[in-house]
């Protein structure tokens, strides 16, 4: 169980380092565009911003997919799963905590799959928290 936890501590504190690094990129990108948008007194509801959120959202969600595909080759390299496709079905559903089933993975390595839910909801509540600060401030700007 030991090598399972170590694992699982180096996956959390791998995708949190993503995550908060691809938090602060997107944070300074919408600072950029939040001065150029005051400077040329461009609506934060336009459609300049809309587009805005767009691609926010699909940072996000890129964010994910790397922390998903991370997990996804742990569980290759450490012959928990047979190939890369059910390693990233089995890693998208266990981060994202939508259930799943088990049986083909190796027990040795379960731990971690139960670790990688409980780090998807944390990484999914921050991506949730900091979406809503910046759609509330964007309500604020009218």
């Amino acid at each position: 169980m030991l090598p399972a936890l170590l694992v699982s501590a180096l996956m959390v504190l791998l995708t949190v380092a993503i995550h908060g690094a691809g938090i602060l990129a997107l944070a300074r990108l919408l600072r950029v565009e939040a001065r150029e948008e005051a400077e040329e007194h461009i609506h934060p509801m336009s459609l300049r911003g809309i587009a805005v959120t767009l691609m926010l959202v699909l940072g996000l969600f890129a964010l994910h997919g790397i922390e998903i595909w991370a997990y996804a080759l742990v569980y290759l390299l450490l012959d928990a799963l047979p190939t890369l496709s059910d390693a990233v079905y089995f890693s998208t559903i266990t981060y994202a905590t939508t259930g799943y089933d088990d049986d083909g993975f190796a027990e040795a390595w379960r731990m971690v799959a139960a670790i990688e839910g409980v780090n998807g909801i944390i990484l999914l509540g921050w991506s949730t928290a900091f979406f809503v600060t910046v759609v509330a401030r964007m309500g604020r700007s009218r």
